[in-house]
């Protein structure tokens, strides 16, 4: 459940503000007159003394504290530990708590742990999820850095194609045709420029490279068409041995590198989640992926947790919110409120099912733009309608723990699909 969840009355409620360094900690007994203050520093014995002074009171604690970044996870495990109901507060609901108790923007931290009391004791919190309780800490590294990796790997290939290319070999760039191969960097890095391949002979060319392209189909034919191509090129008459062509090169192995190291990831990935059943069925679906399914699994964690798809899609920010006051009604619109990355993974894996021949998800697509094609703002919020079809699909399977079976919706009076039914997996009423 994610849910907000009523605090127990007779419990303790400790309030910490965390922070880099240290944390500010707030303890209210029940039926006490006043609070205790803590100023825990981020120690293993400030931690324990912590924990000490809860233990002590012989009484349910429940904790709530603001997630910083990652520096609340070391003292949040211990507290789990220790059997704590550890509980985590929303920053956005915590700023606007503290302008309306205090009338003010103003800000520090022993402030914060008292607005962090006050909305434990209303309930206004929701249950922390730890990721090394519940297996997922290795998937979400696993996910986190793959997604860095990959991000330097298009940023590494953008200032090649942006600035090298155009300078020292610019008609070679038709010839790659594929982000996830090595063999045009490869073949890039042993000759950066036309004269490095001019100085040959074309057979002794293509006898240098043989080996470099790797697998391919006309192998013979492609480096031939290559040598032909240096031949005619328009680069910059600079010599291999250049400075800059060393910096050229020294680029071309940081994205080969940046390649190997998605590909050993994607292995481990691979090894650590092989037989695991959600990671599979997840893959099942149409336009999720290894890459996918184990972002997903890294962002949502256990999807049972959630009991009802709407939870679900609250968590990945993909449902919807209208801002209304007196007579005025915005738009209806997503809220964005939650995960994003989670919500940017639906997203793609949405992309990618309407674009495959035949899916459920492609029949809502068709049907959704069948009015008019080419209108933008119909399109996109098709897009967005297939992005939360995907979410409830996702839930649909892991809750139920059933493989997934396309099921293709027929059309409906006005033209819409009712949520019960804009779902696909085992059951015959999705």
């Amino acid at each position: 459940m994610t849910r907000s969840q009523p605090t127990p009355p007779a419990a303790v409620l400790v309030a910490i503000d965390v922070a880099k360094l240290r944390n500010e900690v707030l303890i209210e007994v029940p039926e006490a007159r006043r609070r205790r203050r803590m100023t825990v520093t981020n120690t293993r014995p400030e931690h324990d003394r912590l924990v000490a002074a809860l233990n002590a009171l012989e009484r349910p604690v429940t904790v709530g504290l603001e997630p910083t970044g990652h520096y609340h996870r070391p003292l949040a495990w211990r507290l789990v530990q220790a059997g704590f109901d550890v509980r985590l507060i929303s920053s956005v609901a915590l700023a606007r708590t503290r302008e309306a108790l205090h009338n003010g923007w103003d800000k520090n931290d022993p402030k914060d742990a008292q607005v962090i009391l006050h909305m434990l004791r209303i309930g206004a919190a929701k249950p922390y999820h730890d990721p090394l309780e519940h297996g997922i800490n290795d998937i979400q590294e696993l996910s986190m850095t793959h997604e860095v990796v990959s991000k330097a790997k298009t940023e590494a290939l953008h200032r090649i194609q942006t600035h090298y290319l155009p300078l020292y070999f610019p008609e070679v760039d038709r010839f790659r045709n594929n982000t996830r191969s090595d063999w045009f960097f490869a073949l890039l890095e042993r000759f950066p420029v036309p004269s490095s391949i001019t100085a040959l002979s074309k057979e002794a060319f293509i006898a240098a490279a043989w080996d470099l392209v790797g697998r391919k189909v006309a192998k013979a034919r492609l480096l031939g068409d290559i040598y032909d191509t240096a031949q005619t090129s328009i680069a910059l008459p600079i010599p291999p041995e250049a400075p800059a062509i060393t910096m050229f090169r020294l680029v071309i192995a940081e994205a080969r590198h940046l390649i190997a190291q998605r590909d050993t990831i994607e292995r481990l990935a691979g090894e650590l989640l092989g037989e695991h059943a959600d990671f599979r069925r997840l893959q099942q679906v149409p336009g999720i992926g290894p890459i996918n399914a184990l972002a997903i699994l890294a962002e949502a964690g256990d999807l049972r947790r959630f009991g009802h798809h709407r939870q679900f899609l609250k968590f990945c920010g993909l449902d919807l919110a209208t801002h209304q006051s007196g007579g005025f009604r915005g738009k209806t619109k997503l809220s964005k409120r939650g995960n994003a990355r989670l919500r940017r993974t639906l997203w793609m894996a949405a992309q990618v099912a309407i674009r495959q021949r035949e899916n459920g998800f492609r029949a809502k697509f068709e049907r959704y733009v069948a009015k008019d094609r080419d209108d933008p703002d119909l399109r996109r919020k098709a897009f967005t309608a297939i992005t939360a079809k995907m979410a409830r699909v996702v839930h649909a399977i892991i809750k139920g723990g059933v493989d997934y079976r396309p099921f293709v919706e027929g059309p409906v009076p006005g033209g819409r699909t009712p949520l019960c039914r804009s779902r696909e997996g085992a059951s015959a009423t999705l």
